[in-house]
């Protein structure tokens, strides 16, 4: 006879007692988490969480109160699991996953991992400490009623990075500089506007007129002489934007006329670009003051945060952000930076002053604040009862694990509507690992396609193998036969190579790299295949990975949209969640566990892959080739936005 220990098999029971186990993350997911472990008889777990509690995250992360905003996640997160089973041993790192001082030897002492993070990067980071501790990983998600947990084990499934996820959709610089034409490239450039003003400063992230806008085809020196300007302070003198602000004092009258006039007026001059588009209209300060204010004394209905403000109201909003922000960045003295944070109210109250009177010069409706902040904070709805759901699956999941019943463990989708067996949850057997996976493959080997005589060595670093492959501290040699040290993760190394192109090295076509991360255990071959026919603003391509292009429409577009951005209104740019290129990957799985199996001889020769938003991210993982219509294909209208919790 099965001796049972409350619902739990004694043995299995006795396992949750003394086996050890890592919760990555004390947030949405992590708080349902933490409190399911402790109720079932985890005894022995750790949590680490970089984030401090915020008052927005009381609504939905049941175990923080009011009293703890600004204390450390974890810390707090433990504490309050305490309550539930004073004798569970819980220890808290209030620090990221991503510190070296977390590395293999830290993950395999545990008997079991589980994310509930909200971000890519430390998602790839923990499957490959997994991979290389080999150790069990259970990943989930959740993005508005939509979630999903699934299995990750060395050798027997596929790993988070098997399926490559579609790179965050962004913006041509002159779009965002020269012809915005949604609300979302307004936010874009008011982010950006912030950094350059208050920030750390960006070469990427400029905001004046882009001359070299291969769209207006105009020669500067024939009509630079018609952009005027009533202050000569606030002309535009191509410097450095943070030099010119600070040499005006931070004067918010003299920022708004070169921003919202001076600038506006120079884009005039670029004639070609409003042929076929309306014009801008600039603003000018003296004359809002005279002529628009008495108009909008009287105070808006409804929330304060859901409000649109006239033109006017922006303007004093923008005033009063900009001096709010002058006194922060003095009070922190000389050389000193802000960051914005969507939870900062001068920042956000900044962008939303400048992306609306931006929007209003390019003759689109102006937003609130809460849109904005949805869009710039980069926030789809979370639901609690949908991360309660899914906390419950990891722990069922983690389960299986424990008591030795692998194989039986299922990725599961919670989906927003019954499918047509009428079931909200539907599990799919676990995918085995891709043989060109360039992270859980026996020899992972990519080939990059760039221009050796313009990719610096930094961009190598930074963009290519940090931003696209993931890695930490990356090591890289050429392979010439002589092991050419070409990057070394050792501070001051290598730092003189970093502006020096790779053809500087004798890199050309064909010429392989190897790099690797000691952190992660993990060694990456790169066949380098030099281009000089790249599209403008693309640095790079990973040769056999397909553009992100969204399927032609199907039926029940209107279902999409809700499930991309978690609400039905969202499809447009005004709205308040967006879910960028990840949109393209975004369905529901209409299929149950047998009708999954059963299609898998399918996917064996279809393009076609079903894939659910993962995480609170909108980040999706591909699993069963679709097996019915009722699931719709989403469009590619969706705004540049990666949801976040």
């Amino acid at each position: 006879m099965v001796q049972l220990v409350g619902s739990l098999r004694r043995e299995l029971a006795e396992s949750l007692s003394t086996c050890k186990v890592l919760v990555v993350g004390a947030g949405g997911i992590g708080c349902e988490l933490l409190k399911n472990l402790v109720l079932t008889g985890f005894k022995n777990i750790e949590v680490i969480d970089l984030d401090t509690i915020d008052v927005s995250n009381l609504n939905r992360q049941f175990l923080f109160q009011k009293k703890h905003v600004g204390k450390s996640k974890a810390q707090v997160a433990k504490e309050s699991a305490l309550q539930f089973c004073p004798s569970a041993n819980i220890t808290a790192y209030h620090d990221s996953i991503m510190n070296p001082d977390y590395n293999v030897e830290f993950f395999r002492k545990f008997m079991l991992v589980m994310n509930a993070l909200d971000n890519r990067a430390a998602r790839n980071h923990v499957n490959r400490m997994c991979l290389a501790a080999d150790i069990p990983l259970i990943e989930s998600g959740t993005a508005g009623y939509l979630g999903q947990v699934t299995v990750i084990k060395k050798g027997m499934t596929e790993c988070y990075e098997c399926q490559p996820k579609p790179t965050q959709k962004t913006f041509p610089g002159c779009t965002i500089r020269n012809t915005p034409s949604e609300p979302i490239h307004c936010i874009v450039w008011a982010k950006y506007l912030f950094n350059q003003l208050f920030g750390e400063e960006d070469a990427d992230q400029e905001v004046s007129p882009d001359t070299a806008d291969p769209e207006a085809a105009w020669n500067p020196e024939d009509t630079a002489a018609r952009a005027t300007a009533s202050e000569k302070d606030g002309d535009i003198k191509r410097v450095s934007t943070k030099e010119w602000a600070r040499s005006t004092g931070y004067d918010s009258v003299k920022l708004f006329n070169k921003l919202f006039k001076d600038d506006i007026m120079y884009l005039l001059t670029m004639d070609k670009l409003w042929k076929k588009r309306k014009a801008p209209i600039p603003l000018d300060w003296q004359q809002l003051e005279n002529s628009m204010h008495p108009q909008e004394e009287s105070p808006a209905s409804g929330l304060k945060d859901q409000q649109v403000l006239g033109v006017w109201g922006y303007c004093q909003l923008f005033q009063h952000s900009v001096e709010t922000l002058r006194l922060q960045l003095q009070e922190k003295g000389e050389g000193s930076e802000l960051v914005w944070d969507k939870d900062d109210p001068p920042a956000m109250d900044f962008v939303t002053a400048a992306a609306n009177l931006r929007m209003h010069i390019f003759s689109m409706n102006m937003k609130s604040r809460f849109d904005v902040k949805s869009m710039a904070g980069n926030i789809i709805p979370a639901i609690a009862t949908t991360n309660a759901v899914i906390a419950g699956l990891i722990v069922l999941e983690g389960l299986k694990i424990l008591s030795g019943e692998l194989e039986s463990c299922r990725t599961i989708f919670l989906n927003k509507c019954p499918n047509l067996r009428k079931k909200l949850l539907v599990p799919c057997i676990l995918d085995p690992p891709s043989a060109n996976c360039y992270v859980c493959a026996s020899k992972p080997e990519v080939t990059v396609k760039l221009n050796v005589q313009k990719t610096t060595v930094l961009s190598l670093q930074d963009r290519i193998l940090k931003e696209r492959f993931g890695m930490v501290a990356p090591d890289v040699q050429i392979e010439d036969g002589k092991g050419t040290i070409l990057i070394s993760s050792e501070e001051g190394e290598t730092e003189a190579n970093n502006n020096k192109f790779l053809g500087d090295f004798g890199i050309r076509n064909g010429s392989r790299l190897q790099a690797d991360d000691f952190l992660q255990d993990y060694t990456l071959l790169i066949n380098v295949l030099h281009t000089e026919e790249l599209e403008r603003d693309v640095e790079f391509e990973v040769v056999g990975e397909a553009p992100d292009k969204a399927p032609p429409p199907q039926n029940n577009q209107e279902e999409v949209n809700s499930i991309t951005n978690g609400n039905k209104d969202s499809a447009q740019p005004s709205t308040s969640s967006k879910a960028p290129a990840e949109d393209d990957d975004i369905m529901i799985v209409d299929s149950d566990e047998e009708e999954a199996a059963a299609s898998s001889s399918v996917a064996a020769t279809s393009g076609t892959k079903r894939k659910h938003p993962d995480a609170e991210t909108g980040e999706t993982s591909t699993k069963r080739p679709r097996t019915d219509q009722s699931a719709a294909a989403p469009t590619d209208d969706d705004d540049d936005i990666i949801a976040l919790d």
